[in-house]
């Protein structure tokens, strides 16, 4: 049987759509427009590197440019409209969403106490009610208010004391909730004190099927199209062996449909989606030719080899690659324009200079960085640094590269 096959620019279009990337980047950027956003994202990703701006709020503000820092805390901390947890990573998730992460906390639980036990971390359990009742007699606290002089481990998250180690479970198995940062340190407060007893209460837990069905169907409408592994991955709650199941039941009940996916080269993927996708109104609409800069955590480049497939965009983050063998740089940001990533960009805030410092940038191969393209560049830094709290932007010498062919593999 012939199945529907997209083009590779009718499938990057689908796909930046469901990301926010294919409309001009406007909008309010706060409040109920904000949520609606990462609603429609499903998460974003925390990260703590600033040598521009945190990937989470750079994320946001490729997509809302008037997005400032305060906006998401006054989301989180204040309206009370987000809560933290982990999907593939530490992220902030629609508060709607929290019920569907019962199965997530049930098996994260069973999970971090059998590496902790295999870890010799002795007497973190003992630790649950210390911490618990210094929260309910003290309120919110951070791990520096806890554990003092108890002895630390020998490394990772084994290095921890034993009562980070049991706030840190506790809040991953949902008896502490996380009610804000300071400095980027969570504080920890009771889930019973911290939500409405509707939003945490066992009535309103789901089921197990009811969360992969849940965690499935959302997966697949973000992505637009997915093999199973990837909608496995998308939420990072259910299994290979679950999200396959979920496929071949949807897919018997017509719900879904196999359809192929042209990547940039021309290679042909196999992937689920919903019926119908060629006629998706995405496809008709032109990206705009705005020149964006993404951060290396944004949903768009999450799974590198969907970056890959899709843009011939080969990615890899070297914050962890020691300096002679980096490719690239420490931090390195991607940059899209249109409906293509055309370069990559090592550049920091140097906020005691008052200065955001361009050291070097290095079009895709088969992209010409003529006058037209290094204007809108600099129309993004010039919306960018007032994200980066400077008023200056300089060019180190050498700053332009010729472009570089490397497979990270």
């Amino acid at each position: 049987m012939t199945l529907p096959r997209l083009t590779n620019s009718a499938a990057r279009r689908i796909f930046l759509d469901r990301h926010a990337l294919l409309e001009t980047p406007q909008g309010a950027p706060d409040g109920a427009d904000l949520l609606t956003l990462i609603e429609r994202l499903g998460f974003v990703q925390l990260d703590s590197i600033n040598t521009l701006a945190r990937a989470h709020d750079l994320t946001l503000f490729a997509r809302r440019p008037r997005y400032r820092p305060h906006d998401l805390q006054n989301l989180y901390e204040r309206d009370k409209a987000l809560f933290e947890h982990w999907t593939h990573d530490a992220a902030v998730i629609p508060l709607a969403f929290y019920p569907q992460w019962h199965m997530r906390r049930t098996r994260d639980a069973a999970k971090l106490k059998g590496q902790w036990r295999n870890w010799r971390r002795d007497g973190f359990e003992a630790q649950f009610q210390t911490v618990l009742d210094h929260i309910r007699d003290h309120g919110a606290c951070g791990t520096s208010d806890v554990g003092k002089g108890e002895k630390k481990g020998s490394g990772g998250w084994w290095d921890w004391h034993p009562s980070k180690t049991a706030l840190e479970y506790l809040w991953r198995s949902g008896a502490l909730h996380v009610v804000g940062r300071d400095n980027f340190r969570k504080r920890y407060d009771l889930t019973e004190r911290a939500l409405d007893p509707q939003v945490w209460a066992a009535n309103a837990q789901p089921t197990e099927g009811e969360t992969i069905n849940w965690c499935c169907n959302g997966a697949l409408d973000r992505l637009g199209f997915a093999t199973s592994g990837e909608i496995a991955a998308f939420w990072a709650h259910v299994s290979a062996t679950e999200a396959r199941a979920w496929c071949a039941q949807a897919l018997a009940a017509g719900e879904i449909e196999e359809v192929e996916i042209t990547g940039a080269q021309g290679q042909i993927k196999r992937c689920f989606a919903r019926p119908n996708l060629a006629r998706d109104p995405a496809v008709q609409q032109a990206a705009p030719a705005r020149l964006r800069v993404l951060s290396p955590f944004d949903p768009a480049l999450r799974d590198r080899k969907r970056a890959k497939l899709l843009f011939g965009f080969d990615y890899r983050i070297e914050v962890f690659v020691p300096a002679p063998k980096r490719i690239f740089g420490y931090y390195v940001f991607p940059l899209m324009q249109g409906e293509r990533l055309v370069g990559r960009v090592d550049m920091k805030a140097y906020r005691n200079e008052d200065t955001l410092r361009i050291r070097a940038l290095w079009p895709e191969q088969g992209v010409a960085w003529g006058k037209g393209r290094q204007a809108a560049f600099e129309a993004e830094l010039d919306r960018i640094k007032r994200l980066a709290g400077v008023s200056q932007i300089a060019f180190e010498d050498d700053w332009l590269r010729p472009s570089v062919h490397h497979e990270f593999g």
